[in-house]
């Protein structure tokens, strides 16, 4: 039962590996730090002599004050902020603004305000060598160590008789997934439900929902491949 408890986990936990390695590639390395970020990150911040720190804008209220806390701080530390909204294609606040400050609570609602904002903007390209140049990433000998991705036993849950994953985490499946998807080019122009079948509780070959909601796959990366198929086959 206790295995029920373990597949989130390791999801996340192949999603950092993935990253991990896909940065490789490029002659960097995933950085993954430990502890709260309150505490955390100051000690960095004067360890690396950082003069910038980029993240992703959270929309659940827990993340949003976490996020101003450590903005405040940098404020304070003469460290730059550039956050940006990537989780979903529209930033919350703006859509909450244009219903005169009111959440959206249908459906239909929902999709005139967004007829009447401008599209989303268009996904970043892929990041290259040649994009990269001569930047490099400094990594100590001891990086495995310090800034590995932990593992579920390290992390304290069971892993002896834990059966292969269903779902597995990271961009690079999430793109072989979206790939599949799209080649459904029927069930796309249609926009229909599949037929429901004992099966159908199984993980779908081309199921893209838990990629989407931990950001292995780019919102605006999947809307425009749909929005574009789409286009073709009407």
């Amino acid at each position: 039962f206790s295995f029920l408890f373990t597949h989130l986990p390791r999801f996340l936990l192949q999603c950092l590996e993935d990253l991990d390695r896909n940065l490789r590639q490029l002659n960097s390395r995933l950085f993954v730090i430990r502890g709260q970020p309150a505490d955390a990150l100051p000690k960095l911040f004067k360890e690396w002599g950082t003069t910038c720190l980029t993240f992703e804008e959270d929309p659940e209220p827990f993340g949003k004050v976490r996020d101003h806390n450590i903005s405040e701080m940098c404020k304070e530390l003469n460290i730059d902020v550039i956050s940006a909204v990537s989780h979903t294609l529209y930033k919350l606040e703006r859509i909450i603004e244009k219903n005169n400050g009111r959440a959206p609570l249908t459906y239909n609602q929902f999709q005139a305000i967004i007829a009447s904002m401008d599209a989303p903007p268009q996904p970043e390209p892929a990041i290259t060598l040649a994009a990269i140049g001569r930047a490099v990433t400094p990594q100590c000998d001891d990086h495995d160590d310090k800034y590995g991705v932990p593992t579920l036993e390290e992390l304290g849950f069971e892993t002896e008789g834990l059966k292969p994953p269903i779902w597995v985490g990271g961009e690079t499946e999430a793109l072989a997934r979206l790939e599949r998807h799209l080649e459904r080019k029927a069930w796309v122009a249609s926009f229909g439900r599949p037929k429901m079948t004992p099966q159908s509780l199984l993980a779908s070959q081309t199921g893209l929902s838990p990629y989407l909601r931990f950001g292995c796959l780019s919102t605006r990366l999947f809307y425009y491949q749909l929005t574009d198929l789409y286009k073709k086959i009407k």
